[in-house]
């Protein structure tokens, strides 16, 4: 699952892929958001944690992962 994260006052969004299902970053987010002193806390595929303030999330996109494309496309 590719899950895409824009922060407040930062002009760059944060990407990662996730092992974890939709259902389980949504939980997420919402116990981050819930509390002021919460914290969204992801881990990645490769096993790495991202930590980003609830109150600095200014938005999430949750996706399914395009796959690559191999060979050549019709011209």
């Amino acid at each position: 699952m590719e899950v895409t994260i824009g922060v407040q006052n930062v002009a760059r969004e944060l990407s990662l892929e996730t092992d974890a299902d939709a259902a389980e970053v949504a939980k997420a987010v919402d116990a981050a958001l819930a509390s002021p002193e919460g914290v969204l806390r992801l881990t990645d595929s490769k096993g790495r944690t991202v930590l980003v303030p609830g109150r600095a999330v200014g938005w999430i996109q949750v996706g399914e992962s395009e796959k690559g494309k191999v060979g050549f496309g019709a011209i």
